[in-house]
């Protein structure tokens, strides 16, 4: 019986100690500095993720995921197009406040920069063009000497890399990897999951000429950034993705976006 109840106290001990923490960390963050705008960077190159609309505007699953976000933080928001090269040197410098564009969390960016709770999670997956038989995974296409195409900066090229034996050449942009994938230039793609769903979703002809083979290669989880220093902006966004992963919202966005299996919510 004293056991039973020391193991109650615990628990209510971590109960009320994570309660207080919340009501205190959320009264540490009541204000936004009068008139300030936060400026969010997004590389909107990769439907349904995030792209440039017909009339010329920001959209996509994360866009729409960083709006809900900001509502519920009560603070206002714009988007800033910024090509990935340049979105971690910009937010460093203060040129914008925050980035989402599915960022990987990864140890070597965490000693730059700071990262929300996982919004989505991902991986790599490898892509080559329907006529290519026999290649059936990544291992496959080592044994066959592929030269494998990754854009620069991205975990798909850090995890190349890593693998001596693969030939590799990197690119600015995913889209033109799968180009001179099409093109015969280059045997094989590797890139986020999502990443195909830009093809099946806004160009079927190019859709009709690739494939995905083998199976997820990394377990990844996206993430919003910030400046290092940012920690009370940090906490207010984490605050409000939290409520919006728990009320249903993000799930509403995935399947608004028709993710699929390329990405799951985090539970």
């Amino acid at each position: 019986m004293f056991f039973y109840l020391e193991k109650m106290n615990s628990k209510i001990k971590r109960y009320l100690t994570t309660f207080f923490i919340t009501v205190l960390l959320v009264a540490g963050c009541d204000t936004v500095p009068p008139g300030k705008t936060y400026l969010v960077a997004t590389d909107a190159t990769l439907v349904p993720m995030s792209f440039m609309s017909v009339g010329n505007t920001i959209t996509g699953f994360e866009p729409d995921l960083m709006q809900a976000v900001a509502k519920q933080a009560g603070i206002p928001i714009q988007f800033v197009n910024v090509e990935w090269a340049g979105l971690f040197g910009g937010l460093i410098t203060q040129k914008f406040d925050m980035v989402i564009s599915s960022v990987t969390v990864l140890e070597e960016r965490k000693e730059r920069m700071a990262f929300s709770e996982p919004y989505l999670k991902s991986g790599l997956a490898l892509v080559i063009r329907k006529d290519q038989e026999g290649i059936d995974s990544l291992e496959d296409a080592k044994k066959n000497n592929f030269l494998i195409g990754a854009q620069i900066g991205t975990t798909a090229y850090f995890f190349l890399e890593k693998e001596p034996s693969i030939r590799k050449k990197g690119y600015q942009m995913y889209g033109h990897a799968v180009a001179d994938l099409i093109n015969g230039e280059i045997d094989a793609v590797l890139g986020e999951s999502t990443g195909t769903l830009f093809y099946q979703n806004q160009n079927k002809p190019v859709f009709e000429k690739i494939k995905m083979v083998g199976e997820i290669l990394t377990n990844e989880n996206y993430a919003i950034v910030f400046r290092k220093e940012d920690t009370e902006l940090k906490t207010r966004i984490n605050i409000a993705l939290q409520e919006v992963l728990k009320n249903g919202t993000v799930a509403r966005l995935h399947q608004k976006w028709d993710l699929g299996q390329a990405a799951q919510v985090p539970e």
